[in-house]
């Protein structure tokens, strides 16, 4: 269960041509790899993300790039973070994750969503539906996925997808993990109680503990044992040797985004650099274990580094600052 993720989201790096992209991708995972990372995880998206980048910059779809990255690593699981639910065939996605987990010889993780970016699913062809339809879609995906990873033939008569003895064989060498992603109390908690391994929240950090109340609350009345589930948190990160060399990589990051950080005052940057938590090894690792202390039931991080991942030793170095801490 992942403790220390690393989120892999982008895949534009300045000067890299695409011939060259997954040797810049792999050397990434590989430093995970070798550095205390357990899980590798990237995104199940077709457009960038706007919060990320243009939709028209790099984007590898997601099963095939882990498949690839399972023979560059040895130890890490490899996950989406998080499957769209709505792009895929349940059946068939558990199909997918099953190949995933004996092609890396037991490191498949499923993380699973129920979609969200309605740009890709209508550019793609892909019927988005209503904010119930897509939930209403996962519970009944897991009800046919969560079977079949476990060895099991999967029948569903459901309103949106159907299953009749849907067999999966080979099946997992091991265990897949099912991690739920979002906040939703309502909704993504409670499946979350009820289907899944492991939680990944995206949240304000001043928001942890109330969600993990919330979780609680959805365990103890479908009489599911709390602890039995992982959580984790979504975080973003750019560290560097010195405090001064992160900022440098975060104003730089800014600068390709089309800001001209040389005339912003630090009013002004505030904000943006406040979206990232920066800095040195020591200033890393007290926020990061700060965190731990102080939300009972945190267990570990899911941490993407957009503005600088791709320079070689960042992953390395992020992972020796924050493995000691687990």
């Amino acid at each position: 269960m992942t403790k220390l993720g690393l989120q892999i989201p982008s895949f534009t790096y300045p000067g890299i041509e695409t011939a060259d992209l997954f040797g810049v991708i792999a050397r990434q995972a590989r430093e995970a790899d070798t550095s205390g990372f357990d899980t590798v995880l990237v995104m199940d998206h077709f457009y960038q993300l706007p919060q990320i980048g243009d939709p028209a910059e790099n984007m590898l779809e997601c099963y095939s790039l882990l498949s690839a990255l399972a023979r560059e690593t040895e130890h890490v699981k490899l996950s989406s973070l998080v499957t769209g639910n709505t792009y895929r065939n349940p059946a068939v996605l558990a199909k997918t994750v099953t190949t995933l987990d004996v092609v890396s010889e037991g490191r498949a993780m499923l993380g699973i969503g129920a979609g969200w970016f309605e740009m890709e699913h209508d550019a793609f062809g892909i019927e988005f539906g209503t904010f119930t339809d897509r939930f209403e879609k996962l519970e009944e995906a897991l009800q046919i996925i969560g079977p079949m990873l476990n060895g099991e033939r999967a029948s569903l008569d459901g309103k949106w997808y159907t299953a009749k003895d849907a067999m999966n064989h080979p099946a997992p060498i091991g265990d897949v993990p099912i991690m739920i992603g979002g906040s939703g109390e309502k909704k993504t908690l409670r499946m979350v109680a009820q289907y899944a391994n492991e939680s990944n929240l995206i949240c304000d950090d001043s928001e942890v503990a109330h969600k993990l109340e919330v979780l609680a609350g959805h365990c103890e009345a479908l009489g599911r044992d709390r602890s039995e589930i992982t959580v984790s948190k979504q975080k973003n990160c750019c560290i560097a040797p010195t405090h001064d060399e992160a900022r440098s990589d975060l104003l730089a990051f800014l600068d390709r985004r089309g800001f001209d950080t040389a005339s912003m005052s630090e009013d002004d940057l505030a904000p943006w650099l406040g979206l990232v938590t920066w800095g040195s090894p020591d200033e890393i690792g007290e926020h990061f274990s700060d965190l731990l202390s102080t939300h009972d039931g945190l267990d570990g991080f899911t941490i993407n580094m957009i503005p600088n991942g791709f320079m070689e030793g960042r992953v390395e170095l992020l992972g020796e600052t924050l493995a000691p801490l687990f």
